[in-house]
């Protein structure tokens, strides 16, 4: 088996500065994080678990480095929707139940979302940076060359990159409907036990959610008409599920918090 080297790719300098931006980025997710802990009035279950989920953030944006210096075609997409989610995820977390945000919080989440503008601004409108994400991902290959590993185009037809983007912000419906969800155990753990029922069904849709949206975008990629309305059908019914849900187990204060970026998913798509 012989392993294809990689052909080196000169980076722009627009492609550096992405680079410098997406590092700063996590760097400033964490750190707003840490200060919304900080300066919370009320570190209970619910804001522990969507600090956790604002957190990981910071491993999306590690990703999404990787995936810019290997000149992947998929960055665009994941940026964009990578940098909207973070805005929420972390957005969520600057204002408090009662009372006024803090200061540091607040100036916090403006120079990250500043940071986020600035990457999407430059995954989307700078010319260098479009032309070097180019790339695809390396498959392994078996020809009459024998056995490699390297960079294949995709068998399917090219796909429009506002395809992209839906796909990549309706594979968030699951992730937005589990983060919820695990917020509504501190309802059972604070005594109402009738809700454990419920909270058990809104993780089974949100598992399901995940293999509905899988199902759907692959064919949706092959140009199947009908894909389309199947995506958007479960857009529909994920809204009509969770946003109820959010009101019911978790209040106007969990519909605000976590609706919020699923509808901001759900309008990408």
């Amino acid at each position: 088996m012989t392993t294809a080297a990689e052909t080196p790719v000169r980076r722009p300098s627009a492609v550096r500065v992405l680079t410098w931006l997406l590092a700063a980025t996590a760097a400033a997710t964490v750190a707003v994080d840490v200060l919304n802990w900080w300066y919370a009035p009320d570190r209970g279950f619910g804001l522990a678990v969507r600090s956790g989920w604002a957190l990981l953030r910071t491993l999306g944006f590690l990703i999404l480095i990787w995936h810019v210096r290997r000149a992947r075609a998929g960055a665009r997409p994941l940026g964009l929707i990578l940098a909207v989610t973070t805005v929420f995820a972390v957005g969520r977390l600057v204002v408090p139940r009662a009372g006024v945000p803090a200061l540091p919080g607040l100036l916090g989440f403006a120079a990250l979302t500043a940071l986020c503008a600035a990457v999407v601004w430059l995954l989307y409108r700078s010319a260098s940076v479009r032309e070097h994400l180019v790339r695809h991902p390396n498959r392994l290959v078996v020809d009459r060359r024998g056995v490699s590993w390297r960079e294949v185009a995709p068998r399917r037809p090219p796909v429009a990159g506002w395809l992209l983007t839906a796909r990549v912000a309706a594979f968030t419906y699951a992730p937005l409907t589990l983060v919820p969800a695990l917020v509504a155990i501190g309802t059972i753990l604070d005594g109402r036990l009738v809700t454990a029922p419920t909270v058990v069904l809104w993780f089974v849709v949100g598992i399901g959610v995940s293999y509905a949206v899988l199902f759907s975008t692959f064919f949706l990629l092959r140009g199947k008409r009908w894909a389309a309305g199947l995506l958007v059908l479960i857009t529909v019914l994920v809204l009509l599920v969770d946003l109820p849900l959010c009101w019911a187990l978790l209040g106007v204060d969990g519909l605000v918090r976590d609706g919020g970026p699923l509808v901001a998913a759900a309008a990408l798509t």
